[in-house]
């Protein structure tokens, strides 16, 4: 182990490294960009064997990771916002193969108008195409959870996204632990595909049409599956904390024990919060916070059981839905808590768009009005829009 200073995209950038994929396609996008130029450095200099494609387009990318995959490879590659989107159709493709390729991905808005800064709305908007999420609160999370990802990837063959917060991690200059290269490469092991398209001992036919006669039941094996990623995670993060010292739970949960209120949020706002928590805390307020890191699959279960100790939660949300009943964390999370025996009073706090700041003050204002929920035992306002002028 040996601590170095790194920004997201170079922790990304050096995990990659060291899991040393057979082969990264990619076209670069702000603020994800540098994930993949770092990388070709590597390449470049002869310190991994990665075949490197440079591609005309992000849906060019993940077509070029399809193949790769399909023919047995080890593969990863990185995007941003509009490159998700336009990656959109590929990940269905992905996961439907059950193709365990792993994007290291920056949190940025969604188009228009143009903005390059965080917010999570292009995670959220691919959240049913099949692949586990992660989202990260820091670099050295990023870091890990790279390397956690890409090995329940390959036990699970399902693909994998890791998110960090546009500007805020990716370029952001923090201390890191990473391990030796060859402690990942014991970690993660020899790939063994579950098939290849270069077998010509055993041919097989991949993309067929599949109409009414068997999509249903091809389709409930893929959500089957799915739906064993959670303890398969669950196992390999056990594993790595047992090499690191880093344990990453699927959902995190912070001074909750005797808490009445709780945030419960996702990515850098957490760090953020955790913070204010500290110094609500010091004043004998009883509040804590519940950390989504694991967006897909659901933890279900482990939500049930994390919010329903408390009296009221705030649902921190980092985009909407345009459905008008507010974001798609607070949306889910009120639907997993319908048949609980225990339950809180839930508001949605839509925060952050386009990169704007969540500043501790926020975060107060936020705790201030949720102990208000607690204590009159009603909500007043279901959502609040955090931050935006003309509504305070």
């Amino acid at each position: 182990m040996k601590t170095i200073a790194k920004t997201g995209n170079e922790a990304m950038a050096y995990a990659m490294k060291q899991i040393n994929p057979d082969v990264v396609a990619a076209y670069p996008i702000t603020p994800a960009t540098e994930i993949v130029q770092i990388f070709s450095n590597y390449v470049a200099d002869g310190e991994v064997d990665t075949e490197f494609v440079a591609v005309e387009s992000e849906h060019s990318a993940l077509s070029a990771c399809v193949g790769a995959s399909l023919a047995g490879g080890r593969v990863m590659t990185s995007t941003a916002s509009q490159g998700l989107a336009l990656m959109h159709e590929i990940l269905y493709i992905a996961a439907g193969n059950r193709l365990p390729i792993v994007i290291a991905l920056v949190n940025r808005s969604l188009s228009a108008p143009i903005n390059i800064h965080c917010d999570h709305s292009d995670t959220m908007g691919s959240r049913e195409a099949g692949w586990m999420q992660l989202y990260c609160a820091n670099s050295q999370e990023a870091y890990d959870s790279l390397i956690i990802a890409l090995k329940v990837a390959e036990q699970t063959a399902v693909p994998a996204i890791v998110s960090t917060d546009a500007f805020i991690i990716s370029h952001a200059m923090e201390r890191l632990e990473v391990l030796e290269d060859a402690q990942v490469q014991q970690f993660i092991g020899e790939y063994k595909p579950r098939f290849s398209a270069l077998d010509l001992e055993n041919p097989k036919t991949f993309g067929p049409l599949d109409l009414q006669d068997y999509f249903f039941e091809h389709k409930r094996a893929q959500i089957d599956d799915f739906s064993k990623v959670l303890g398969t995670y669950n196992k390999v993060a056990q594993e790595y904390a047992e090499l690191s010292g880093r344990y990453y739970p699927a959902l995190e949960e912070y001074k909750t024990d005797d808490a009445d209120v709780a945030i419960f949020t996702a990515g850098s706002t957490a760090d953020t919060a955790k913070e204010v928590v500290d110094g609500l805390r010091e004043q004998g307020r009883k509040v804590g916070l519940v950390r989504m890191r694991m967006w897909r699959p659901l933890p279900v279960e482990e939500i049930k059981a994390a919010l329903g100790k408390f009296k009221a939660v705030a649902v921190m949300d980092r985009s909407d839905t345009m459905a008008d009943f507010g974001g798609p964390v607070f949306l889910e999370t009120r639907g997993i808590l319908y048949d609980a025996k225990k339950k809180p009073l839930l508001t949605d706090y839509v925060y952050g768009l386009g990169g704007r700041n969540i500043e501790i003050s926020d975060i107060l204002r936020v705790y201030d009005e949720i102990e208000q929920v607690a204590k009159q035992g009603k909500i007043d306002k279901l959502i609040t829009y955090l931050g935006v002028r003309g509504e305070e």
